[in-house]
């Protein structure tokens, strides 16, 4: 009997725990008009933070809307939930197209990639430094690293973030990228490519500096052209760590009073991605994942990528899914602040997941399930590199076959590409990813370049 991945997660071993949530709603719009009497707010506030708290923050990949309280915690802002049922089937007439790159960029301070590119090659200490040579390094980078440094565009994050958000977005995806916009390459855009075509109605943010640009800009064009809903955002870090766990972390950071290690920019892109979680909830992707599936039944999970749950590897955070403010995404902060090390690859990412989970899989606050590989691992890292080639026997043809009915039929969500290993490889014609990024594209365009 062919049972689905929801059945066979109430029974497997790698379900931590799972429950249901309720759904209760708060009208932002009442309460944002009771904010002005401080009386009422403190009451609202309270009352706010008992069903909050009670319901585990429960949200359908919840929005979240300013108060009068700009301090950035994921409670001094209501939790409005918002349920697919309320989200009208316009049949897209009505998406909202990202803002026009003439009024990001001109007149309002803001920049052209040349005044920003920020090569993460620069970040890289010097070899075989010692910590206090790393220390002295560092301090005298920190005045040139632009992630650090306010602009206009870090003033407006988060007015940014919920504006574009609170636009009927069946789900809220996130990636981050760390790199000049010229790096983005073909492969990075087929990723955004297989998310619309499985996910129309959500909406994507890109997480960058350098995507936040006319460069930028012009490599999302063919999406938002076509009406989905993509916005690449320069983030205010400080305005991202405050009232989290990584506060005071970041702050040492920034001033110079903390060791960043041999892998700062991996290890920030960690950060942001909790952090972004924390505070705004939803869907984090890596740009080396092709998008299979609609998202919109996915809450509170992360993906094993070995059902061997002894080995350090266990977890991968390539492909991670939360309500906003969930108390397992804080524990992941705090892991971070608390056993940061900037030298062991992994130890601040899917190392860190693994320990947490391995601590509160039986707290009873900490619900969330964690999903067989075959979610969004289903080829490991020595495999994957298989799935680029073209097929040439008849042996060849019947093994892709039996993969792309697996992967399509069975109850994978995704494919993760495991960049490091492949990104030299080209995808061949015929090969399994080939054919794989072929039915899951909208623009389908150099797939094989």
């Amino acid at each position: 009997m062919n049972l689905s991945l929801q059945q066979r997660l109430s029974t497997s071993p790698l379900v931590i725990r799972t429950r249901k949530f309720s759904h209760k709603f708060v009208d932002h719009r009442l309460l944002k008009h009771a904010f002005k009497s401080p009386a009422v707010t403190a009451v609202t506030f309270g009352l706010v933070f008992f069903f909050v708290c009670a319901d585990n923050f429960a949200s359908n990949f919840s929005f979240s809307y300013p108060s009068n309280d700009d301090s950035g915690g994921p409670l001094s802002r209501v939790v409005h939930e918002i349920s697919r049922s309320n989200v009208p089937d316009n049949g897209g007439d009505s998406i909202l197209r990202s803002l026009p790159a003439e009024g990001i960029y001109s007149g309002r301070g803001g920049a052209t990639e040349e005044t920003i590119l920020e090569d993460p090659k620069s970040l890289i200490p010097p070899f075989n430094a010692t910590r206090i040579e790393r220390l002295a390094w560092f301090r005298e980078k920190i005045p040139d690293i632009e992630i650090f440094n306010p602009n206009p565009l870090t003033e407006q994050f988060h007015s940014r973030v919920l504006q574009f958000l609170n636009n009927n977005c069946s789900i809220q995806f996130f990636m981050i990228w760390n790199s000049p916009a010229r790096s983005f390459k073909n492969r990075d855009f087929l990723a955004i490519d297989s998310l619309f075509s499985s996910n129309p109605r959500g909406c994507l943010l890109i997480i960058s500096r350098t995507m936040d640009t006319r460069r930028g800009y012009s490599i999302l064009k063919p999406i938002i052209d076509r009406g989905f809903k993509v916005l690449a955002v320069t983030p205010d870090l400080p305005f991202l760590m405050k009232n989290t766990p990584t506060e005071s972390w970041f702050e040492q950071l920034r001033s110079g009073r903390r060791d960043p290690g041999g892998y700062i920019v991996q290890n920030l892109a960690n950060l942001i991605r909790f952090a972004m979680l924390y505070k705004y909830g939803g869907v984090y992707l890596d740009t080396d994942f092709i998008v299979l599936k609609d998202f919109s039944g996915l809450r509170n999970v992360v993906g094993s990528q070995t059902q061997e749950v002894d080995t350090k590897n266990w977890l991968n955070g390539a492909a991670i899914a939360f309500d906003v403010g969930h108390p397992l995404v804080k524990a992941f902060l705090e892991e971070f602040a608390n056993t940061y090390n900037g030298n062991k690859w992994g130890n601040n990412g899917p190392h860190l997941m693994t320990r947490v989970i391995q601590r509160t899989e039986s707290t009873p606050e900490c619900n969330y399930t964690v999903l067989q590989p075959e979610a969004f691992y289903p080829v490991d890292w020595v495999k994957i590199k298989r799935l680029f080639r073209r097929t040439v026997t008849e042996a060849d043809l019947r093994w892709a076959e039996q993969q792309l009915a697996e992967l399509e039929n069975g109850d994978t969500y995704g494919v993760h590409l495991w960049n490091k290993h492949t990104i030299g490889m080209k995808i061949e014609v015929g090969s399994v990813m080939g054919r794989l990024m072929e039915q899951h594209c909208l623009v389908c365009e150099n797939i094989y370049t």
